[in-house]
């Protein structure tokens, strides 16, 4: 196996010049889409894969969300596709419904250089027949979870036999969450001459075990976080076990941020930090793997929008989280793992916005600190929990409010349409109105917090495409 490990002097972004997708093999037509895209130069992962992937190689690659890996392999199996051929080219496996749909929408931006390529979701939640019509119409793209995708398999409904490209998409996250089986099936019915591409945020054992199955002589490239000082401020407070979970509602007392990811090594833990933030006060939420789809989409929904201060979540119900505007990440525990702790500070800071990584540590737990501030090159920057100020301050409110319209994309309703509802006849300022969301039988709307009641009335005494509005405030 070929290692390239590049080190942030060597990425090709730290010279914008040598990173422009012009200096790739791609048609004119998709070049002139990733301009109007405003794709303007390669990120270190696009960088240092696509010449990897589009001289047709296997790839073994280590990267975080949100650091443009969906555009590495998707520009990668758009190029191989032939859109005269409507048949199943190219397959993307992902762990969630929610991460397929991100996928889905990315694939179908940047295909936008042609005409009539089809891309397709097949994921749980919805309905077998209309997924297996619209494969029987015709597909050239199909991303999927390996669960909807083995169904598939096994009704005939979905054929592989044209396929050229299959992407394994967050690999490590669907063998935390068992998937291994269904990978393995996913990929045997997939014909031999295939490219795989393989993308993780960190390398279990399993990956190898998968590599070693199923992809011929791939090249590697791995990428560890770099996380700029400035972005990013680290601190650590020593924690009797005892004290642990209070201990997170004193710093988001001291340090008020407006979202905060709070990472526990365990679900048990989650439920009991939940439970305390409640007595406390705080709107939080908790992502977990005992949530329906529904429950799980609807948290996510409100920690996006800014309707919820505080996720709590294990490193697996948070992996492809990707959320703007992060002020904060506490970890409730020092993982034993340094990269995944690395993985997670890394959710906040991005962009121009600055975060604070708030990290507890018992006694029992120094020996991690040492190994993730080896790793990361860095001296811990120890504070002491008995020095933080506003301890009893009341908890920080989120600024906006959901509200949960029926009916979605079934019944036509676009992002547009609520807005313009919300901002006409109701008579609200689009700056009191935040994020969207339209689902297929529902609709999420955030609002500013004071007018979240009106705006009930208002949207319930009115109507949205000819049709009266059933609307109400989302809570937990």
């Amino acid at each position: 196996m070929n290692n390239i490990i590049p080190t942030p002097d060597s990425l090709p972004d730290a010279n914008p010049a040598q990173a422009d997708f012009n200096q790739l093999p791609l048609s004119p037509a998709m070049l002139s889409n990733l301009q109007q895209l405003e794709y303007l130069t390669m990120t270190p992962i696009q960088a240092a894969s696509l010449p990897i992937t589009l001289a047709g190689h296997d790839l073994i690659a280590q990267a975080k969300t949100g650091s443009g890996k969906t555009a590495a392999y998707a520009l990668t199996l758009l190029n191989n596709l032939n859109p005269r051929h409507f048949a199943v080219q190219a397959l993307v496996l992902c762990p969630t419904r929610e991460l397929a749909e991100q996928v889905t929408q990315e694939i179908r931006r940047l295909a936008r250089f042609a005409d009539n390529i089809k891309i397709l979701a097949l994921c749980g939640g919805t309905p077998l027949r209309p997924q297996a019509a619209s494969l029987d119409h015709g597909v050239h793209v199909v991303v999927g979870t390996p669960g909807r995708l083995m169904d598939h398999l096994s009704r005939h409904t979905l054929q592989l036999d044209a396929l050229h490209t299959l992407v394994l998409d967050e690999a490590d996250r669907m063998l935390d969450m068992g998937f291994y089986d269904d990978i393995a099936s996913v990929a045997r019915q997939c014909p031999t001459g295939r490219q795989t591409l393989l993308f993780s945020a960190t390398y279990p054992s399993g990956i190898a075990r998968l590599a070693q199955q199923f992809l011929r002589n791939p090249q590697e490239v791995k990428l560890l976080e770099q996380h700029e000082d400035s972005k990013i401020r680290q601190r650590f407070y020593e924690v009797s076990e005892s004290e642990r979970l209070k201990a997170v509602a004193v710093l988001l007392r001291h340090y008020r941020p407006v979202s905060t990811l709070a990472f526990c090594n365990t679900k048990q833990q989650c439920r009991e930090l939940l439970t305390l933030l409640h007595a406390q006060g705080f709107h939080a939420l908790t992502l977990n793997g005992d949530l329906e789809q529904r429950e799980r989409d609807q948290v996510l929904i409100q920690f996006a929008n800014r309707s919820c201060s505080v996720l709590v979540a294990t490193d697996v119900a948070a992996r492809g989280l990707d959320i703007s505007q992060l002020e904060a990440v506490i970890n409730v525990d020092i993982t034993p793992d340094p990269e995944i702790h690395i993985h997670r500070i890394g959710r906040t800071g991005r962009a121009d916005e600055n975060g604070w990584a708030l990290s507890l540590c018992s006694p029992a737990e120094q020996r991690r600190v040492i190994d993730i501030a080896d790793m990361m090159q860095i001296e811990p920057e120890w504070h002491q929990l008995s020095a933080l100020h506003n301890s009893d301050a009341a908890p920080l409110l989120p600024p906006m409010t959901t509200l949960l319209l029926l009916g979605g994309r079934k019944e036509k309703i676009r992002p547009g349409d609520v807005l313009g509802a919300l901002t006409g006849e109701a008579g609200y300022a689009k700056e009191q109105v935040g994020k969207i969301t339209v689902t297929e039988q529902t609709t999420y709307v955030a609002v500013d917090r004071d007018i979240a009641k009106e705006a009930v009335r208002k949207l319930a005494a009115g109507k949205l495409k000819g049709r009266p509005v059933k609307v109400r405030i989302l809570t937990g």
